[in-house]
């Protein structure tokens, strides 16, 4: 489900004294004081470089490599009992270390990203002087916001502290995270591809220019409705006056079944008034779920709808073109219906946490959108979010990250984490807040479905399982101790996940793990059932699982009695969890690697599979083959719908870009779901090069895709703006794309194949539809802007041609400004004469943000 070729990052500690156990094992050998090491973090240079994302050679067989190098400043004032052999410098790494290479540091891997860099034998740290640590990490590392904050230095018996020159700053003009101790890259040669055939560049101003040019200037729109209607028509007649107020009335669906879109309503400003118009909203038996028919005509409004959700809908659109019409609406008929039932959105609070606050405006905007469906991601290997009061531990410890070898107090250190307790990187959902997040989902139509990853991605879990045992064991409880136990400790299987670590993986063949999982299921199923809104879909994640079996004595008479292998017990695992989960009645979801290995007769009959193969790295075939097994469907492709991803490939532009470089908001749009193969005549792959699709398991007759859905992962979003940042306004294209199909999408042919090029697909039909779809998302951005959503501006285009600046942008709505060196910003309004750089940005609406800055010479 998520991460193929990983990148690099520095991790962070929580400044707390070390435990009693932990001072036990480490007791000190120096002579320096907690004072001497804060004063040493605080004045410590710390430089982090890459250097090259295509070496000459790679060591052993790895198939891709960069080079980087941290370099380490001494302050002039060094306390001699620092200079010696304790002090470790802990950072994070999430690509595997090759090799490294210092004069002074040795290197050596924790686990996970966390790293330690120390001093060799015999060397000693001098006042002033600089080290260079150069490594080699499998993969490639093309961006600045890859790596990651709070490195830290650690000396036995002191409390460890985070090296201040690692800390990340906001930036006060974009309200993003920036981190100033890393280098610019700047040399496109040897750091934006990494082998000869790799077609992709930087996004430059002048490329950017070159490609909005090629796509168009966004049509001024006349309706703003986005998603776009099935239908809609403006009928001759007199506009509606909303601003007087509006009156609603209702049959057969309640005020209260759609009181946020009333307020959404409100919030456009048609509020109830003194000389009302009329807005009647009827339930109609002869709609099918969600759609809904709009008639503003002959001076009032009627909404027909199939159910709440089709009321909601009409509303939301009412509310959308009003405000566009300053509340002085022309006749309008809309016959709306959507696309595709399920219209997910994928939020992982399990790696970083992002709270309450911005999953509730997310809920919102969500209902803005008619996404419909919240895959909330609760627990992983860095983090568990969510309060289970039967086992008080998963949150106690697993929501939070410190410096504690031991890990009895919180996990460890990973992807560069604050130190503070009270960050926002820390922390979990109580139940009262879950509790407050389902009822607003329900009071939105929008379905919650809650996920813990198992069997592997679940080591915050397992450590907090561990601390319980302690603890009972340490009270002479044994039976109780092991009752939710999530390892056999007689296991001596070795292994490293995809993400580094050697222990995070939950042993399948306890009864343990089950007993654990059942209780976190009646747990997360009675606080639905308290919200109204029963737990209809349960994810159990089983995708990029490790193994921890072979060597197992709890599973040789599994095994045995079964007749199953060491590596079918993870697909042992995804069936009887399945199995367990539709006994409550609950449907079991699950990433399609992991489900791809189970036996479709063993399997329940209502599955739903998320497929997050690429596309062009055998996604379609694996997404057609489980759709046929009759199960549900759902797109989940990382080269489009990952928009974790980098909106284009640019070193200051964040995001993991294992699965693609370039995931725009033009390319979301651009996205064919129902037929996937023809994707390939208008996108590239990864290396951006043209490449044929061929359709090697079609459909089989009446099986199809049932469902979109966006991914957010934050490995790299720590804070709720960049959150906003990665999803908006890209998740605005996939809302429309899963409930609209555009008239140039071509119909689905099993066996069909497609080329780049090929004019199968009329990409000048998606260009003009895209200018319709830029005008309508520009529409939405005050509205963004009033929610306080921080969506990302793309820069400007720009060029100079014979001494004329020339711009333009991605969407209308944001304002270019300019400058000539350090001189006053000016409003582009067209082309103007130039003689020196100049300096571009774009602006919110409201003017509060800009773009990054981009610069081009004459």
């Amino acid at each position: 489900m998520r991460r193929i070729v990983l990148v690099l990052a520095l991790a962070a500690v929580l400044p707390l004294q070390m435990s009693a156990l932990e001072a036990q094992e480490q007791a000190p050998r120096l002579g320096a004081t907690q004072g001497e090491l804060d004063e040493l973090a605080g004045q410590l240079g710390y430089r982090f470089t890459i250097l090259n994302n295509n070496p000459a050679t790679c060591p052993g067989d790895a198939g891709g490599c960069f080079l980087s190098e941290i370099a380490i400043t001494m302050p002039q004032r060094l306390p001699p009992a620092l200079t010696r052999g304790d002090v470790e410098i802990r950072f994070g790494y999430v690509s595997r270390i090759l090799s490294s290479q210092s004069d002074t540091f040795a290197h050596r891997l924790i686990n996970g990203d966390l790293h330690a860099l120390t001093l060799k034998p015999g060397r000693t740290l001098r006042a002033g002087q600089s080290y260079s640590i150069r490594l080699v990490g499998a993969g490639h590392f093309y961006s600045t916001a890859y790596a990651m904050p709070n490195a830290h230095l650690a000396v036995p018996g002191l409390a460890a502290r985070t090296i201040a020159a690692t800390q990340p700053i906001v930036d006060r003009d974009t309200g993003l995270e920036r981190l100033p101790f890393v280098t610019p890259m700047t040399d496109e040669a040897n750091l934006a591809t990494a082998s000869a055939d790799d077609r992709t560049r930087w996004m430059t101003p002048q490329r950017d220019f070159t490609r909005y040019a090629e796509r168009g200037a966004a049509a001024v729109p006349d309706l703003v409705i986005l998603p776009k209607p099935l239908r809609a028509s403006r009928p001759a007649g007199a506009p509606l006056d909303l601003t007087r107020g509006v009156q609603p009335s209702f049959a057969g669906i309640t005020r209260g079944e759609v009181l946020p879109a009333l307020e959404a309503l409100a919030r456009a400003g048609v509020r109830a008034g003194p000389v009302p118009l009329a807005v009647t909203v009827n339930k109609s038996s002869g709609l099918s779920s969600e759609t809904y028919r709009l008639s503003a005509t002959d001076g009032a409004i009627r909404i027909d709808a199939a159910d709440a959700a089709g009321a909601s809908h009409a509303l939301r659109s009412l509310a959308q073109q009003a405000a566009y019409e300053q509340n002085r609406l022309r006749p309008l008929l809309i016959e709306d219906a959507p696309r595709l039932g399920f219209r997910g959105l994928h939020i992982d609070v399990a790696r970083n946490f992002h709270g309450k606050a911005e999953v509730l405006k997310l809920v919102e905007q969500m209902a803005a959108f008619k996404l419909n469906k919240l895959h909330l991601h609760l627990g992983d290997d860095e983090g568990w979010r969510l309060e289970i009061k039967a086992l008080p531990e998963l949150t106690g410890v697993g929501a939070f990250r410190c410096y504690e070898l031991s890990e009895t107090r919180c996990v460890q250190p990973q992807l560069g984490a604050d130190p503070s307790p009270r960050a926002p990187v820390n922390g979990y959902l109580s139940q009262s807040d879950y509790q407050e997040i389902l009822l607003a989902a329900r009071a939105r139509q929008i379905e919650v479905i809650p996920s813990f990853d198992m069997p592997g991605h679940s080591r915050a879990a397992i450590r907090a399982m561990e601390v319980r045992h302690s603890r009972l064991i340490a009270r002479n409880r044994p039976a109780e101790a092991a009752r939710y136990r999530l390892v056999d400790p007689a296991d001596t299987t070795q292994y490293r996940s995809i993400q580094n670590y050697n222990d995070n993986t939950l042993n399948v063949c306890l009864d343990s793990t089950y007993r654990f999982l059942d209780k976190v299921i009646e747990e997360v199923a009675a606080l639905h059932r308290a919200a109204g809104t029963p737990l209809v879909t349960y994810h159990i994640g089983a995708d990029e699982t490790a193994g921890a079996w072979s060597q197992s004595p709890a599973c040789k008479p599994l095994m045995a009695r079964r007749g199953l292998t060491a590596p079918q017990l993870g697909a042992y695992f995804i069936e009887r969890v399945s199995g367990d989960l539709a006994r409550r009645g609950i449907a079991v979801a699950g990433w399609s690697d992991g489900m791809g290995h189970t036996t479709a007769a063993r399997m329940p009959g209502r599955v739903q599979s998320n497929a997050w193969g690429g596309l062009f790295t055998g996604g379609i075939t694996e997404a057609h083959e489980q759709a046929n097994r009759g199960w549900n469907l759902v797109l989940s492709l990382n080269d489009v719908t990952y928009l974790d991803m980098p909106y284009v490939p640019h070193p200051q532009e964040g995001g993991y870009d294992w699965g693609a470089r370039d995931v725009d908001t033009f390319k979301v749009f651009a996205f064919m779901p129902e037929n996937l193969p023809a994707n390939a005549s208008v996108m590239t792959d990864i290396l951006s090069k043209p490449a044929r699709l061929e359709d090697k398991t079609p459909l089989a007759p009446g099986r199809r895709i049932m469902g979109l859905q966006a991914q957010l992962w934050s490995e790299t979003v720590r804070d709720d703006a960049e959150v906003d940042y990665r999803l908006f306004p890209r998740l605005l294209a996939l809302a429309e794309r899963a409930w609209h199909r555009a008239s140039w999408e071509p119909a689905y042919v099993p066996g069909a194949a497609y080329a780049h090029g090929d004019g199968k697909v009329d990409l000048a039909a998606i260009r003009a539809d895209w200018r319709d779809f830029a005008g309508r998302a520009a529409a939405q951005l005050p509205a963004l802007d009033r929610a306080g959503v921080i969506y990302r501006l793309a820069p400007p285009g720009a060029q100079i041609v014979r001494g004329r600046l020339e711009a333009n942008s991605e969407l209308p709505g944001a304002a270019i400004e300019y400058r000539s060196g350090e001189g006053a910003w000016r409003r582009y309004t067209g082309p103007v004469a130039v003689n020196t750089p100049v300096t571009l940005r774009a602006r919110t609406p409201d003017g509060r943000r800009s773009s990054r800055l981009v610069v081009v010479t004459p």
